[in-house]
């Protein structure tokens, strides 16, 4: 009787699925190739080996191309479900995931070959460009649900600003007027929708649901984003720059302790904190870098230890939730 109750219990089990691909499972390419880039400026700064750097770069390749790969499948397969996903007001945010991923994957592939970097950057820029027009077009048509205004909402406002990030040494001619148009329409959506969220957050009686709450590390990337962008783009390290580093530190510290605790049950939601953490690692070995304090410098190395482990962390979970069935299944 145990063995036929517990057949019934498998095989009610939902099946396993490219069907339930999530789209924001796209932020690990995020966070894995934010990591290999703030190993790259380690090896720069501190002379770690550049084998760390570009061994977690051709993973952040590997993971993009199976990514990519099933979600194509899903899309053919179930065009339908595709289309609820990137019409839904909070999940459409998350295809801004792919295009950043694109953008962060030129800058990590720019040793080996910059016309590929050139490549990648210019398809990434367009893509980015594309969507936060209709994302924002589909807000500007108002009756809104204010439960709607979550940290997601940040994500097509922080791709405009990874274009300049991504390509604020591109030689093309057409380049810098792009990033400086990227620079603009990143930065002020960025605060305007920061706002929005965070009024939602002091005043809506909803709180945000548990599997949710990684995604609050979103809320501090503008600032770490803004100070990479700005400084690409100017080609210094001042005092507005200097603001934006600060800023995002602080908020981040606010934020980690809400963000980390153990009640809240692991998912893929929770790669949503690993660029955040990664743009702010990679600000602080940039800014110390400029300042040359030692307190900075050592606050640089502890936040590319942090940020080490917890993608690491999160690349074995998921790992485990792939193996298991349940990254798959609803």
């Amino acid at each position: 009787m145990n063995k036929m109750e517990g057949m019934s219990t498998a095989s009610s089990k939902p099946p396993v699925s490219l069907k339930n691909l999530p789209i924001n499972l796209f932020a690990s390419v995020m966070g894995i190739s934010g990591l290999s880039l703030a190993w790259r400026l380690a090896a720069h700064e501190f002379r770690t080996n550049i084998w760390i750097s570009h061994g977690i770069g051709i993973v952040a390749f590997g993971v993009f191309l199976l990514l990519a790969m099933g979600y194509a499948v899903k899309f053919l397969k179930h065009p339908e479900v595709v289309r609820n996903e990137f019409h839904h007001p909070i999940a459409g945010n998350f295809f801004g995931t792919i295009n950043i991923s694109i953008l962060l994957l030129s800058s990590v592939i720019t040793p080996l070959s910059i016309p590929a970097a050139q490549v990648l950057w210019t398809i990434g820029s367009m893509g980015t460009v594309a969507l936060a027009f209709i994302i924002i077009s589909r807000l500007l048509r108002g009756k809104i649900d204010p439960g709607h205004a979550v940290p997601a909402w940040l994500i097509p406002g922080v791709a405009t600003l990874d274009i300049t990030v991504a390509g604020g040494t591109m030689p093309m001619a057409w380049a810098r007027e792009l990033n400086l148009f990227a620079l603009a329409v990143g930065g002020f959506v960025a605060l305007v929708f920061f706002t929005l969220i965070l009024s939602r957050l002091l005043h809506h009686p909803e709180k945000l649901a548990n599997g949710m709450i990684p995604s609050l590390m979103i809320l501090m990337a503008p600032f770490p984003v803004g100070f990479l962008a700005y400084t690409n783009f100017t080609h210094r390290v001042d005092d507005f720059a200097a603001i934006l580093f600060y800023f995002g530190l602080f908020l981040s510290l606010t934020l980690i302790f809400k963000v980390f605790k153990r009640d809240i049950p692991f998912s893929a939601g929770w790669w949503a904190v690993g660029f955040p953490l990664a743009a702010l690692a990679i600000a602080a070995l940039k800014y110390a870098a400029a300042v040359h304090l030692w307190p900075l410098s050592w606050l640089a190395i502890a936040l590319l230890a942090f940020l080490s482990a917890v993608i690491s962390v999160l690349f074995i979970r998921t790992l485990r939730l792939l193996f298991n069935g349940s990254l798959l299944r609803v």
